[in-house]
């Protein structure tokens, strides 16, 4: 079965959508939040955890997991979902990101990317060849394209070059593309240049993909930029292929994204500040561990119905953490990314009524973030 996406409906008031995506795992709703799963576990979850709260699509990291077990281990025991027993829809990135944050441990040619593992410091290749291969044999049933991720900031000239690799890279992908229960994406960058987004965009139309990702962004620059770069690069794109806004995953990015008709984001914001203490609330951020809560008898968010908030208090859970046991974050964990999950099913349903704006509203006025025109 080919990965196919539905267009639902188009929200009257901004530019939000709402789709289907078919996968030979199961129907994603859009738009949709992504919970990380790097090494073929989201931290501190089971799986059944994660269906518990309705997460229709994990993503894994093709750079974690080519270094250990490695893709053959992988292939050996069945593909990604026999070995990790999730049996719904998974997005594999292509490690593209990872390798270009090594720095210095890493040369790029125009063959690919030769790089030193983080682990051991063994030396390892990475090509768009390759990157497509380890993704063939975990099974996933969405890959994305090798690509050159441009950081933040850089030079137009670094951009233009990146760019053009990214494009030739994109095209290799594609030849090297065998599986047909495999969507391939391909990731838009260009940089914070408005004619390099659309060139990008452009080109890879060209090459011919059933879905676009959105890289470069969310790379340290301000969010004002971010969605600027979006509302250049959006309209670029295809209405009828999903868009995978890539590394974003914070309350506010979401809900402002899909008014800009994105479908899909990943991050691992609310697992990682999870295992910190920091957790998501209907009225901003909490911090745990802080002495205010020593005393705090009420759950995390009162208008939460999580495992969590059903059944333990913000004192707990911050005794949890002061004693360094592991169930205080496993339960911050299944708040934070419960709360995102909730979020997007609030938001499709706001597209379904046509009131994003209102919810957008509420929301932001209730969680602390300051109120701008959309």
């Amino acid at each position: 079965m080919a990965v196919r996406y539905e267009l639902i409906k188009e929200c009257k008031r901004t530019k939000a959508r709402l789709g289907r995506l078919h996968t030979p795992h199961g129907v994603i709703d859009t738009p949709v939040f992504m919970p990380v799963g790097t090494q073929a576990t989201v931290k501190a979850m089971t799986p059944e955890e994660l269906k518990e709260m309705n997460a229709e699509i994990i993503l894994s990291n093709t750079y974690h997991l080519f270094l250990r077990p490695g893709a053959e281990l992988i292939r050996e025991a069945g593909g990604l979902h026999r070995f990790m027993n999730w049996d719904r829809p998974i997005l594999t990135d292509s490690g593209g990101f990872q390798v270009f944050s090594l720095g210095p441990l890493r040369k790029i040619s125009e063959d690919g990317v030769t790089f030193k593992s983080h682990l051991d410091g063994s030396t390892h290749f990475m090509s768009p060849e390759r990157a497509t291969e380890v993704q063939t044999a975990l099974g996933s049933d969405i890959i994305m394209a090798f690509d050159e991720c441009t950081p933040y900031p850089s030079t137009r000239e670094y951009t233009v070059a990146a760019l053009e690799r990214t494009t030739r890279w994109a095209a290799r992908c594609k030849e090297a593309h065998i599986r047909d229960d495999q969507a391939l994406f391909g990731i838009v960058q260009g940089g914070m240049y408005k004619d390099l987004r659309e060139r990008s965009a452009r080109e890879l139309l060209e090459i011919g993909f059933p879905g676009f990702g959105i890289g470069g962004l969310s790379v340290g620059e301000p969010k004002p930029l971010m969605y600027e770069m979006l509302d250049y690069t959006i309209p670029c794109l295809p209405g009828d292929k999903p868009r995978y806004l890539m590394g974003v995953g914070s309350p506010d990015c979401l809900i402002e994204g899909v008014m800009r008709g994105v479908d899909m984001f990943d991050c691992v914001l609310p697992t990682r500040i999870a295992r910190n203490g920091t957790v998501m609330t209907s009225s901003g951020r909490v911090v745990i561990k802080n002495a205010e809560n020593a005393r705090d008898f009420r759950p995390l968010d009162e208008e939460c119905t999580c495992y969590t908030c059903r059944n333990y208090s913000r004192a707990y859970i911050r005794h949890l953490f002061k004693a360094e046991e592991i169930l205080g974050l496993r339960l911050t964990t299944i708040h934070n990314l419960y709360f995102l999950l909730t979020l997007m099913t609030k938001v499709r349903r706001a597209i379904t009524e046509d009131s994003l704006p209102e919810l957008r509203n509420d929301f932001f006025a209730k969680y602390g973030y300051e109120l701008e025109d959309f």
